[in-house]
């Protein structure tokens, strides 16, 4: 990996190379969010409303956070200005309105914005979520697997760390089928740990994994040597045997997790070479949906529940997640400018 997206990805962690990471990127929960505490349609949600709620996430949660991740429609012009400077930045670049075809999800760019523009703003790093699962039609995964490797150019181009999120989802005719992230209590670990050996490919230029678990949170058995828990670890460590041997650090997103079974995924997942989380719903969707608009509700909703959740989670990365540390090397360089002429 190259020195700027080595230090990219430190910029994500905190002092100690630990990522504790909060993500308010979402648009539609957020939305729903929002509706359901105004009682109100989705539809009817204004855009002062995203802001204002984007805001008080920014202002509540940024100290305790390692780095953010914002969308650019919303939460930048809504909160780049109270981000602290010593938090990383980063920043989605995919658009949350899908084409939901018979043989699966295409994604695409928001329009007008790409990578080169994330960099531009002083992004730390691109984020990228696919919505992906390896039985989709041959078309389907052609596009995916083409968008994905295209952003990977693009950052390398650029020198900026990609953060890849990818997700299993219902197909049109399923029964279960939603276009929002529910987690499926049927979840497949196959289709999860394919698609995370097909993005580790070098290919495709991934530098961090933002991941779901294997196996769905809330039947997860507790981590007590049982040998419902040493099966269940079998999958969370195929994971991370996949990612280790492409040397890609990995990250779990929480999914709207309750905070117990989210805490119980970061312990397979940490004893399986995990170094931190990327989560959101499970830290502020409470306060959004049980108090917005009322700021003062709001945001002491998230400085106490909100933020006690932030710091348990980062608690137990501290403790039993390892710390990402960059590796740079400058072996051969034995005089003047032999470093500039290397750094290609």
């Amino acid at each position: 990996m190259s020195i700027g997206k080595q230090r990219g990805l430190a910029r994500l962690a905190d002092a100690d190379g630990h990522f504790t990471m909060v993500a308010l990127d979402q648009r539609p929960p957020m939305v729903q969010a929002i509706a359901k505490a105004r009682g109100i349609q989705p539809d009817q949600v204004s855009f002062a409303d995203m802001l204002a709620a984007k805001r008080m996430l920014v202002q509540a949660l940024s100290g305790e956070a390692s780095s953010m991740l914002f969308d650019p429609n919303f939460a930048v012009p809504a909160a780049l200005d109270v981000l602290p400077a010593n938090k990383g930045l980063i920043v989605t670049l995919e658009e949350h309105r899908f084409a939901d075809t018979p043989g699966g999800r295409l994604s695409r760019s928001i329009d007008n914005w790409t990578v080169e523009k994330i960099r531009r703003i002083g992004g730390d790093a691109v984020k990228v979520l696919a919505w992906y699962r390896p039985d989709a039609s041959p078309e389907v995964l052609a596009h995916q697997r083409d968008y994905v490797r295209t952003v990977g150019a693009e950052c390398r181009r650029h020198d900026i760390p990609y953060v890849l999120e990818l997700l299993v989802y219902p197909f049109p005719d399923s029964a279960r089928h939603t276009t929002d992230y529910v987690e499926s209590a049927d979840k497949r670990a196959d289709l999860v740990l394919e698609s995370v050996r097909e993005f580790a490919k070098p290919e495709y230029g991934v530098d961090l994994y933002k991941l779901e678990t294997p196996l769905p949170a809330a039947s997860l058995p507790e981590r007590d040597g049982s040998a419902a828990a040493s099966e269940a670890a079998q999958a969370f460590d195929e994971m991370g045997r996949i990612c280790a041997d492409a040397g890609i650090p990995w990250v779990l997103l929480s999914g709207g997790a309750a905070t117990e079974q989210f805490k119980r995924v970061l312990s397979y997942s940490y004893a399986a070479g995990a170094q931190g989380f990327l989560a959101g719903r499970t830290i502020w969707l409470d306060a959004i949906q049980s108090h917005f608009p009322n700021e003062a509700a709001v945001l002491d909703a998230l400085r106490g529940k909100g933020l006690g959740i932030l710091r348990d989670l980062g608690a137990l990365t501290r403790a039993e997640a390892k710390p990402y540390r960059p590796v740079y090397s400058f072996d051969g360089i034995d005089r003047e400018g032999g470093f500039t002429c290397a750094y290609a």
